[in-house]
């Protein structure tokens, strides 16, 4: 498929696919690299949800924090990466927990869910630090509080009302 816009993030490609039925049809698709959401878990149980900014609605969300696949990285690598750069913290167990396709009408990023645990200081030298971009404020909250934070509308990100389902 033709490439038609490429970003650092993210490109669409448009061209004219046969369907199933065997009539073409004009399709656009964004193409985007795997990416992997985090359930971080505190020693006690509780959540680990980041604040940020997201631009293409304007306004500071909650979330479980998350990131795309860097070229030739494994899902379990990013995820530890991401762990780190976004919340601070190594984790000594990850756990996946299953992938799902969140929009497969326009777009092919697959998210890769994980449980990631025993979590503690990153080593000194560790280079994961947050994107140039992010500014990111991690919260701890129990399970439960999490899932009222969605109930009361203040977890409006579909990744991580259904993250929370998992756990």
């Amino acid at each position: 498929m033709p490439i038609i816009y490429q970003g650092r993030v993210f490109s669409v490609e448009v061209d004219t696919r046969r369907f199933p039925d065997g009539r073409n049809h004009e399709v656009a698709v964004v193409r985007h690299p795997p990416s992997v959401v985090l359930i971080p878990i505190e020693h006690d149980g509780r959540v680990v949800l980041i604040e940020q900014y997201r631009a293409s609605v304007d306004r500071k969300l909650w979330e479980l924090p998350a990131g795309s696949l860097e070229p030739g990285e494994s899902a379990d690598a990013a995820a530890r990466r991401e762990c780190e750069e976004e919340i601070g913290r190594a984790p000594a167990r990850v756990e996946r927990l299953g992938a799902w396709y969140p929009t497969p009408g326009f777009c092919d990023e697959q998210l890769i869910f994980f449980r990631v645990s025993d979590l503690r200081a990153p080593a000194p030298d560790s280079p994961h630090r947050p994107d140039d971009d992010e500014d990111i404020q991690p919260k701890t909250v129990t399970i439960e509080e999490a899932r009222r934070m969605v109930a009361r509308g203040e977890i409006v990100d579909l990744k991580t009302a259904f993250g929370l389902t998992l756990v």
